[in-house]
């Protein structure tokens, strides 16, 4: 199904980071120094996920004091691909070249960030009172380096009532298409709340940079296979159910997939023969069995 009947969702990538912090400063920590104490290091991982699939196709790692900007340069974008990013990836320069390049993004206008209006005209309070589109104009962004055309979205939510700005470069497509496209930017939040909900990312085993990375990878492969298996056996169990039965029997020889693939015998179907009684029989018999004494 086309988002706004316009754009197909295997054109679209969502890309974002996500922390992890560390107990020691191996990679330096963002933000400011604390007033007591020391502050921790912290790993970003910058992730892009394809819109149309399930996980993720490129993952760069950095400390988290690198700012979210310069992971703009190590994307190869392709023509006439879309990409869905919040309003931390501010470059200027970058999407500039995106544009003439025939590469498309959309994402949300900083608040402090200096335009002005090429062309068109607010629309009437009485069209956005109850939540709508207040304006969709063509401006000028004013950058350090060169001036930057875009389209710029103002929307009023109907629920919480405030005006979201939302900027692009896909100049003939829907202004609500445009706002849904953005709308879709959280579902690579559920993967990093899967990443960290399953897989050990509180305690590292080395405190070596390429050690503490090491860690981060392999839990990153394990999400990668334990996703594939629950695209198999979905209808079965919860995601966390299924790495919880893989972790609580790591020395079993089981395959997980047909443990989890095997129904479970309802009412009359289950067989008394099995239960656990019958784990103690003996030949003399026993109070789990009433057998006559021979004369």
């Amino acid at each position: 199904m086309f988002i706004g009947g316009e754009v197909d969702p295997s054109k679209v990538e969502v890309f974002d980071s996500s922390t992890v912090s560390l107990f020691v400063e191996v990679f330096k920590g963002a933000g400011r120094n604390p007033l007591n104490g020391k502050k921790k290091g912290g790993l970003k991982i910058h992730t892009k996920l394809p819109l149309s699939g399930f996980v993720p196709d490129f993952i760069n790692l950095t400390s988290a004091a690198c700012n979210d900007k310069t992971f703009l340069g190590q994307l190869n974008p392709a023509p006439g691909a879309i990409y869905v990013f919040d309003k931390g990836y501010v470059n200027y320069r970058v999407w500039k070249q995106w544009t003439e390049q025939g590469v498309f993004y959309v994402t949300r206008l900083n608040d402090n960030a200096d335009y002005e209006v090429l062309s068109g005209q607010p629309n009437h309070i009485s069209e956005y009172a109850n939540g709508g589109i207040i304006s969709d104009q063509i401006i000028r962004l004013k950058g350090a380096e060169d001036y930057v055309e875009a389209r710029l979205i103002v929307y009023k939510d109907p629920v919480t009532g405030k005006a979201l700005k939302f900027i692009s470069n896909m100049f003939s497509y829907l202004d609500y298409t445009i706002i849904q496209l953005y709308k879709y930017r959280w579902v690579i939040e559920v993967l990093f709340k899967q990443i960290k909900q399953n897989f050990e990312l509180e305690y590292f085993f080395s405190d070596s940079s390429e050690g503490i990375k090491t860690q981060v990878w392999v839990a990153l492969i394990a999400n990668l296979i334990f996703t594939v298996i629950h695209r198999q056996v979905k209808e079965c169990e919860l995601f966390a159910t299924v790495v919880s039965m893989a972790s609580n029997n790591l020395a079993s020889y089981a395959s997980l997939i047909k443990i989890l693939k095997k129904r479970i015998p309802q009412g009359e179907e289950r067989n008394i023969k099995i239960v656990q009684l019958d784990a103690f029989r003996n030949n003399d018999g026993g109070v789990f069995e009433n057998q006559e004494k021979p004369p």
